[in-house]
């Protein structure tokens, strides 16, 4: 490869049209240094160039301690040359290198170029950012992001609430269309679902009037939501038709066939799927369509987050039409209940199918109750398990925890009173339980898990848990492989995800995603805006990364891993999971000495 097609091939020259590439190849100098050079020092004399690494490999020393390993494909020295400071830091030589160099003249007039500038003038959480955009491939679908007056093709029909519901139908056949807006205060809604459901299955009439039938008021969005946004509303609200709003009216309505029409894979699709099944051998498939939707919401130009809250969206479904088939063959049951996910699914950030991790609560204790709840925890658990979700290999499933809700409380006092590493260790997922069916208000764990920022001893002991995984890290902070690849979740999704549940629960937030938590804690200023901003950009990238592959896995027939090869990652990308794992190990660090885990018996 001559030289400026290696600088074509490499961050951030890549982005650079053509003139840029030129301009670059007739200012381009090539220097060998051997090894142990020193080519900056610190404190030293003003730098004056931008250096590409061609071959070989450098390290960065501060004070004689080794910071960052750099190689084929990293650059270094922009910081310095464009402050015209002294370098901050040593930059030696580990072997025979040679690098490619431009003047700090040459460089300047490139900034003109935003490509260029944006690389050196940002922080790590806008170069995330920055490469997840040029990430996504060329939407073959639908651009989710976009705002869903977009899919606005006709204005409302409207009916008055007088109307009958023959004279609805006839509406809906002129029209061509099917539902129709009902007029009053509030808005209602007739759709054929309910002509189907609540007129002729419920043996009534033409002459039957709307209001007896419609539903009132009228679920809508405003024009401006993104589609992303509209598509999970539809999903966990289990709606078809979505009445768009702009300035106080009802300008237009969406269904889901529109969705569908425009995303071969589309969630309404399994949402609809999910609706008609009625026996737990028609969930075969499930995981693989569950697949699908991942990845064509990644291609919609979705980000992890969103993906995982729409994934998670659709489990809850899944578990709602389970327990709704049991409550079917057991009847109702004797006392009020809630079902219980935690983990990844407590979080809404699921993306391809995963262990599950579920339990159970209910109000009273009584032998009928045991009985029942025994039965419809191994009925949800066995339907899931038909679905592609495989038993939790530590058992964290309703079928081996349920409890009434006093045995609940007491659990999570004793963890908060009483905490024991090992046992934290193994139950910090359960404080990311959520609610997905039954009455029973959980509100007393809530209000157990608010008071944890009055027990330092427990956020300690917590925060010692979280930090059983670590980046993996190895000698001048070169990330290490091991089978075969970078374990993206235990070097960097699960650290990221106990940081903020540790931050969040001191910030008494009863936020449940780890987005939102960061959040929570920045605003109650338990972390910095930027160390939260960084940390959400990286967990924001790894999920993407470990989804990518795990996509490009199972489209090579392999089974999805946490692992990715640092060879198939591009030199950006491979810098970018450099920084994020130092900076993940640097928050790992500040949570440390903040609750002084070492001191922990």
């Amino acid at each position: 490869m001559n030289p400026i097609e290696f600088v074509r091939a490499h961050a951030p020259f890549d982005r650079l049209p053509e003139e840029a590439i030129q301009q670059l190849a007739r200012a381009l100098e090539i220097t060998f240094y051997p090894k142990d050079t020193k080519v900056l020092e610190q404190s030293g004399a003003k730098n004056q160039h931008l250096y590409l690494i061609r071959k070989g490999g450098v390290r960065l020393e501060r004070t004689g301690l080794p910071v960052l390993h750099l190689e084929e494909g990293d650059v270094f020295g922009y910081p310095s040359m464009l402050s015209q400071d002294a370098p901050a830091f040593d930059v030696l030589t580990e072997e025979d290198t040679l690098v490619y160099r431009w003047p700090q003249t040459a460089v300047t007039r490139l900034l003109g170029y935003p490509e260029l500038a944006e690389f050196f003038t940002k922080g790590l959480a806008d170069r995330l950012r920055l490469n997840i955009r040029s990430e996504l491939p060329g939407l073959v679908n639908l651009d989710l992001t976009l705002p869903i007056r977009t899919l606005i093709s006709r204005p409302p029909v409207f009916v008055p609430a007088t109307y009958t519901v023959g004279q609805a139908a006839q509406v809906m056949r002129e029209h061509k269309i099917s539902s129709v807006l009902v007029e009053g205060e509030p808005t209602g809604i007739l759709t054929d679902r309910d002509l189907r459901n609540r007129v002729l299955a419920a043996g009534k009439g033409p002459e039957t009037l709307l209001q007896e039938v419609m539903s009132s008021p009228v679920k809508t969005m405003p024009a401006s939501t993104p589609l992303f946004e509209a598509l999970n509303f539809m999903v966990h609200q289990s709606i078809h038709h979505l009445p768009v709003e702009e300035d106080g009216r009802i300008v237009g309505l969406i269904t889901d066939t529109v969705f569908m029409r425009q995303q071969t894979q589309s969630p309404l699709y399994l949402l609809r799927r999910l609706e008609r099944t009625r026996d737990l051998a028609d969930l075969a498939g499930y995981g693989k369509e569950l697949t699908g939707v991942a990845e064509s919401l990644m291609q919609g130009g979705l980000g992890a987050s969103e993906i995982g809250r729409s994934v998670s969206s659709l489990n809850d479904q899944l578990i709602r039409m389970l327990i709704g088939l049991a409550e079917e063959r057991l009847g109702p049951p004797p006392t009020p209940y809630a079902w219980m996910v935690f983990g990844s699914e407590g979080r809404m950030e699921q993306a391809l199918l995963t262990d599950q991790d579920n339990a159970l609560v209910y109000e009273s204790e009584s032998p009928e109750a045991v009985d029942y709840f025994e039965k419809l925890a191994g009925f949800v658990v066995e339907g899931l398990i038909q679905a592609g979700f495989p038993p939790c290999p530590g058992g964290y499933m309703a079928t081996h925890w349920r409890k009434p809700l006093s045995e609940w409380e007491k659990l999570f006092r004793h963890w908060l009173h009483s905490p024991m590493p090992q046992e934290l260790l193994e139950a910090q997922i359960f404080f990311d339980f959520r609610s997905v069916h039954g009455e029973l208000s959980l509100e007393p764990l809530e209000r157990l898990l608010a008071q944890s920022a009055d027990h330092s001893i427990f956020l300690a002991q917590l925060a010692r848990a979280s930090l059983k995984f670590h980046p993996p890290m190895g000698l001048f902070r070169r990330i290490r492989e091991e089978d075969g690849g970078v374990d993206l979740k235990k070097g960097g999704i699960a650290p990221i995800v106990s940081l903020a549940r540790v931050y969040a629960l001191e910030a008494r937030s009863q936020a449940k995603g780890t987005v939102e938590r960061l959040q929570a804690a920045a605003r109650e200023n338990k972390l910095s805006q930027d160390g939260a901003e960084t940390l959400i950009e990286a967990f924001g990238f790894l999920m993407r990364l470990r989804l990518r592959e795990q996509l490009s896995a199972l489209r090579r027939g392999e089974p999805p891993s946490n692992k990715v090869p640092l060879e198939s990652l591009s030199p950006l990308e491979r810098r970018h999971l450099k920084e994020a794992f130092l900076q993940v190990r640097e928050m790992q660090e500040a949570l440390s000495q903040r609750f002084h885990t070492d001191r922990l018996g």
